[in-house]
């Protein structure tokens, strides 16, 4: 038996008390699902009352998601289930827009306001239409999330298909370049549409492999140690502040969804692969000075670009969980669960919000709470009750001496 088990069958009941009885019952008592138009309002203060009814689009596919998710993992629940089935109706019908593109923001009820070159809205209205249909036995919902992917699949292996034709941001004749951040979401997607459609798992298996090589080709970068956010078409550095960018938060989601995949095939070439980007990113991300992980770090120690660099952001230290237990429990190294308590710690007694219940988003460097808002249309129930599940059940492995399982 793990040396840690009985301390990690004491994480478990915590991490479960907490997505039960502290972070969704303080989401369903917010006005986040709006029982008048459908869909989520995630702009929500401190004590969960509204203060933008603007919709994110995102939001409506992550909290879909998480919804559904809960009722997979622990059963089908009155309230949750209503909150699902409140959200997939406003989805469906609102956030898309005719050229099949989805929106970035709507109005509460519905009417387009913004839309974004990037497919990340697609992204989550697979996993949450996967995941609800897998909960609520709705293949039609599976079979929605399917053809959006490939509609993603597409657009990422010819960007000349994408039908949302504009003015580019950029000009790739000067300069092209390859994001970390979509064939992150590819793989993801791959997996939990992998775990919804079992009948298709091969395939699926096929796209993540796919997916997790060019993440390994272009982006990890074994002679920088770090995995670089944005690089040339072949994977070349690029010597200015996006170039030089790493994302702490980015590299260890990646890493854990490379360490779930190789939980899945055997490849232990991935698994040593994905423990080195999780490695160098926490070596990097990690603040010596004041504790917690820095957003942003430049891979030569010059000044990073964006002004928030050294804030620290929820869900980096969710990421960090999840891939410390994870690594933990495909390894059985010692510093994977000294790192998650140390992160544990640091995120529980400076995040979490005693008074009102879920966490704080947003705190400066010293760890003082810089925004006390407890949503936004970037923040709300996803980053933290996923990284609250997923820690139970990888807890609830290493306590049982288990082998891992792949976690989407």
């Amino acid at each position: 038996m793990c040396k840690h088990a009985e301390k990690a069958k004491e994480y478990q009941q915590f991490y479960r008390d907490q997505i039960l009885n502290n972070v969704m019952p303080f989401w369903l008592d917010s006005d986040l699902v709006d029982k008048t138009y459908g869909g989520y309002i995630s702009s929500v203060d401190r004590e969960g009352r509204c203060y933008n009814e603007d919709k994110s689009v995102w939001f409506q596919g992550r909290c879909l998601w998480t919804f559904s998710a809960l009722c997979n993992q622990y059963g089908i629940r009155p309230e949750w289930q209503e909150a699902a089935d409140l959200g997939k109706p406003f989805l469906e019908k609102y956030c898309t827009d005719e050229d099949g593109r989805m929106f970035f923001t709507v109005t509460r009820d519905g009417q387009p306001l913004r839309k974004r070159r990037y497919m990340f809205s697609e992204s989550f209205y697979v996993i949450s239409m996967a995941e609800y249909g897998l909960a609520f036995n709705d293949a039609d919902a599976i079979a929605k999330a399917e053809a959006c992917y490939e509609k993603m699949l597409a657009m990422y292996h010819d960007p000349a298909s994408d039908p949302f034709k504009i003015t580019p941001k950029g000009y790739a004749e000067t300069r092209s370049e390859r994001s970390a951040a979509v064939p992150m979401v590819l793989v993801s997607a791959a997996q939990t549409l992998r775990r919804c459609d079992p009948a298709k798992a091969e395939y699926y298996t096929a796209v993540a492999d796919e997916m997790a090589d060019d993440i390994l080709t272009y982006h990890y970068q074994p002679e920088l140690k770090c995995t670089l956010e944005n690089v040339l078409p072949d994977g070349s550095h690029i010597d200015n502040p996006a170039g030089r960018t790493i994302n702490p938060g980015h590299s260890s989601e990646n890493a854990w969804f490379l360490m779930s995949q190789a939980a899945y095939t055997g490849d232990k070439e991935l698994l040593n692969k994905a423990l080195n980007m999780f490695d160098w990113a926490f070596e990097r991300g990690w603040d010596k000075e004041h504790g917690g992980m820095l957003y942003f770090v430049d891979v030569d120690g010059r000044p990073c670009e964006q002004l928030e660099w050294d804030m620290k952001l929820w869900w980096v230290h969710n990421e960090v969980l999840i891939a410390s237990l994870m690594a933990y429990g495909m390894t059985g190294d010692e510093k994977y669960w000294e790192r998650f308590e140390l992160v544990h710690e640091y995120a529980f007694s400076h995040f979490a919000d005693p008074d009102h219940g879920e966490w704080y988003g947003y705190l400066h460097r010293d760890g003082t709470v810089s925004h006390t808002q407890k949503g936004s249309l970037w923040k709300g129930p996803y980053h933290l009750p996923r990284c609250l599940m997923l820690c139970d059940r990888l807890l609830g492995l290493i306590a049982e001496g288990k082998e891992m399982q792949p976690l989407l």
